[in-house]
């Protein structure tokens, strides 16, 4: 190691090219809570769990699926780029997102050493106004867990898609998998369980929801995340205070009308 005497003298002898370089990229994991308008109207609309993938129309991978993502810009935040990748490749902006977690493994890309930043956005598809890019798609996710074995199916009107993840010890490996590319198999896992840990103590889930509901329907996404069905009493008393009851009623042939509640102000 050379002994500089004064910061100046070690920029002054600086040279990047003498270093190892990687790039770095941020990643989207977007989820959505959907309607599906029913055929019955004495029923209830469908609601769905999704997530926003981009089929790839170049190699590697060509033609498999992936997150919405990109490289960070030398004169860039994260942040920014976060956000201009989620319009360019989504048509999405201004919605709420969050640092998921940051995926580093040596081997994850075969074009070069890539660390990746992934973030976590939440929206109500069902109010979007701009148009997604044609290669990009929504697909409902349903997942379960038996012991260590996670199976989470992805279905769209495109593709369906299956991948598997084993537990072992603190983490998870994706096991089978022959539709994702790169390691966004497991980016996706990460964000549901963030997702479904983060509802549980904060009001992160009003992100997927119109101003108004009703307390079936929030009922219903909570159930949607978590994987597991919720008795009513014991959902309501868990939400009371993160919810306020309004004048409005939600109205419909065949339906009985229903209050409408909305997330209580702080």
């Amino acid at each position: 190691m050379e002994n500089f005497k004064s910061e100046k003298e070690f920029l002054e002898s600086y040279n990047p090219e003498d270093y190892e370089r990687l790039s770095l990229g941020a990643d989207m994991v977007i989820f959505s809570i959907s309607n599906e308008d029913s055929k019955n109207y004495r029923k209830l609309n469908n609601k769905y769990f999704s997530v926003l993938l981009v089929k790839r129309l170049d190699f590697p991978y060509k033609g498999m699926w992936n997150l919405p993502g990109g490289f960070v810009n030398i004169d860039e935040n994260i942040d920014d780029a976060a956000d201009r990748i989620l319009k360019k490749s989504s048509g999405l902006s201004n919605i709420y997102k969050e640092q998921l977690y940051t995926f580093g493994d040596v081997k994850r890309d075969p074009r070069m050493r890539i660390v990746t930043v992934s973030h976590i956005s939440l929206i109500n598809k069902d109010e979007i106004k701009q148009d997604l890019n044609e290669n990009a798609f929504w697909f409902n996710i349903d997942y379960e867990e038996k012991g260590d074995t996670f199976v989470c199916r992805l279905s769209s009107v495109v593709e369906n898609i299956e991948f598997e993840a084993k537990k072992i010890g603190d983490t998870y490996q994706i096991v089978k998998n022959d539709k994702i590319a790169f390691d966004h198999a497991l980016i996706i896992l990460t964000g549901i369980l963030r997702l479904r840990n983060k509802i549980e103590y904060t009001d992160v889930v009003f992100n997927l929801l119109p101003e108004y509901f009703t307390l079936t329907e929030l009922q219903t996404i909570y159930e949607l995340i978590l994987g597991k069905k919720l008795l009513a009493p014991a959902f309501r008393r868990t939400i009371k205070d993160k919810v306020e009851k309004t004048s409005k009623i939600q109205g419909g042939a065949g339906h009985r009308p229903s209050v409408l509640f909305r997330r209580k102000k702080k």
